[in-house]
């Protein structure tokens, strides 16, 4: 195979990178020691006594200062295991679960794309700064100094449609390319541009390279903050806000803070808190947590105080723990994020927060007790339920500690709790730690191969995806087979494949995972309709069991109402009439 690097597009490159940490690739046929801010060892490359071999896991290369070997992760495996270019992306990319798309493109394009957003960036800069403009009196008035400002090089586009365009047409830049940038747009054959009254946030990878723009909005308007599209130059899964100002910090303190938004960054920093990052968007990914794990393991989760905030700290609890990453919650107590509070606060009072963070369990296990009350024995159990569901995810040493924490809170004996527990791994979770939960009969049913085999059905074509009346509000009686059709439904336009990364920004992490499952499932192209008939079939069969049982359940009383009674039964007669036919 020809040493080509033009096999694969630059993402490709980019992608592998940011998802193959260097120090566990190296760490596998090298004996690596922490030594400082690095980590040291023998060179593979040639013969020695005393380590000579440096590994930057912050930059992700490595250098040998003996033989003067040096590069990053794909020439080491080049170098290692004698593999060309190519052959060292494709054996990264299957170990690491990476797909590799062929291009015929070379990296010339991401290069010009860099070199086209270094120039727009270059013009908010100045725009910013060359006379008085809304932008400049916004960012004033909102409390960030002129070298704040110079820091993170904040801009401004002004409300003039076509000021970036015609700039960069002078350039040399046809107004095509910058649509494709994500700079331009066009509409009947006329161009402008995307930014328009705007103060602009540059979004600057840990290389240095200028990848996108985030840009809010002066004044009233929607949307309040408009960001670049995705290209060859910017994937927002695999950066973070920021960091490149802010990486030195968080590894000094070992530590970093993790916000919403833009001006949460640079408000932090002002004030002094310096370790600090944004994810691009509410969803945290993994690439995003792998990113993070290159600097340190500490990670404080400070998202807005509403709903959706709280929401994505949920999810990126998951993703962090998963990834190995000691994650935590901080609470704003003041103001809704933490730019407000810190403002109002002041540094001290914000580290104070820090400080006393929500370890990842706590946090999950106060979030599932909110919506019940733990004097009414019925809410205890399903709490019981739902809290026995997360410490089961979670590893053996932790789950051990909190379950004497749960047994405590809910004044029922810790055995009865464990042995609760270990009857939900048996059954490996699925709706799971429920013989006291069924005895009270809360327990919800276990998602059927029906409500699968629906599922899987919808992702295939939206024809799917609109329910019979009749059923459409009892089809998924499992929590997850709910969270999956409200993300589908969410996300359903009509067009197929559906953005499986959107709806996994949707749910949980347990949803995820049988999200996957399902997507796993065959389907014979031939039998769809058979199949949906079939679903809806069950499905109606299913309710109509649930339903002979309330009533059953109900007869039962003592106190009922002879008339009611009456109704009732006759009512099961139907039901058992259809069930039988």
């Amino acid at each position: 195979m020809a040493n080509n690097r033009n096999s694969y597009n630059f993402n490709n490159v980019e992608e592998i990178k940011s998802r193959c940490n260097i120090v566990d690739v190296i760490g596998r046929v090298v004996t690596l020691k922490k030594a400082g801010s690095s980590y040291k060892g023998l060179c593979p490359f040639h013969n020695e006594k005393t380590p000579s071999f440096s590994v930057d896991e912050g930059r992700q290369t490595y250098k040998c200062f003996g033989c003067g070997e040096g590069g990053d992760v794909i020439s080491f495996v080049q170098k290692y295991y004698s593999l060309d270019f190519v052959e060292a992306m494709e054996l990264l990319a299957r170990e690491y679960g990476i797909e590799l798309k062929r291009s015929s493109q070379s990296s010339g394009q991401s290069k010009e794309f860099f070199e086209i957003n270094r120039l727009a960036a270059r013009f908010f800069y100045r725009a910013l700064r060359e006379h008085n403009n809304p932008g400049y009196t916004y960012m004033r008035r909102r409390g960030i100094s002129d070298e704040t400002l110079n820091t993170f090089g904040i801009g401004y586009a002004d409300e003039e449609w076509t000021s970036l365009t015609d700039h960069l047409s002078e350039q040399g830049y046809s107004p095509q390319k910058l649509v494709e940038v994500g700079l331009s747009s066009e509409k009947d054959g006329r161009y402008y541009d995307k930014f328009r009254g705007r103060v602009i946030f540059p979004i600057i990878n840990t290389g240095g390279k200028v990848i996108g723009f985030g840009g809010r909005i002066i004044g009233d308007g929607e949307p309040k903050y408009l960001n670049s599209k995705e290209s060859a130059a910017f994937q927002k899964k695999n950066n973070l806000y920021g960091l490149n100002v802010t990486k030195d910090y968080v590894k000094k303190e070992d530590r970093i803070i993790l916000v919403e938004g833009y001006m949460d960054v640079i408000s932090l920093y002002q004030a002094g808190v310096r370790n600090v990052s944004a994810s691009l968007g509410t969803a945290l990914t993994e690439n995003q947590a792998r990113l993070i794990k290159r600097y340190t393991s500490d990670v404080i989760l400070s998202y807005d105080a509403d709903s959706a905030g709280q929401k994505a700290a949920l999810r990126g609890l998951d993703i962090l723990y998963n990834e190995d990453l000691r994650a935590r919650v901080l609470v704003v107590t003041d103001g809704k994020d933490p730019d407000e509070f810190i403002k109002a606060k002041g540094r001290d009072a914000y580290l104070e927060l820090v400080d006393s963070a929500l370890p990842f369990g706590d946090f999950k296990l106060k979030k599932a007790q909110e919506p019940y009350d733990l004097n009414d024995s019925q809410d205890k159990l399903k709490y019981i339920r739902d809290a026995l569901r997360i410490l089961g995810g979670m590893k053996p040493v932790e789950a051990d500690m909190y379950l004497g924490m749960l047994a405590e809170k809910t004044d029922i004996s810790e055995q009865a709790i464990r042995q609760e527990f270990e009857n939900g791994k048996e059954k490996q979770g699925s709706n799971a730690f429920g013989s006291v939960i069924r005895n009270e009969e809360i327990l919800r049913d276990e998602m059927s191969e029906a409500e699968m085999d629906l599922l899987k059905l919808m992702l295939i074509d939206s024809d799917y995806v609109k329910l019979p009346d009749d059923i459409k509000d009892d089809v998924f009686t499992d929590r997850i087979g709910s969270s999956i059709y409200q993300a589908i439904l969410a996300e359903d336009k009509g067009e197929r494949p559906l953005d499986m990364n959107r709806i996994a920004e949707q749910i949980d992490i347990d949803s995820v995972q049988t999200l996957r499952t399902i997507r796993s499932r065959i389907i014979p192209g031939d039998k769809e309709n058979e199949i949906y008939e079939d679903c809806i079939k069950y499905i109606r069969h299913q309710k109509l069991l649930r339903e002979d049982a309330r009533i059953t359940a109900k007869l039962r009383d003592p106190h009922l109402d002879r008339s009611e009674a009456e109704k009732l039964m006759q009512r099961q007669i139907e039901i058992q009439k259809s069930i039988k036919g």
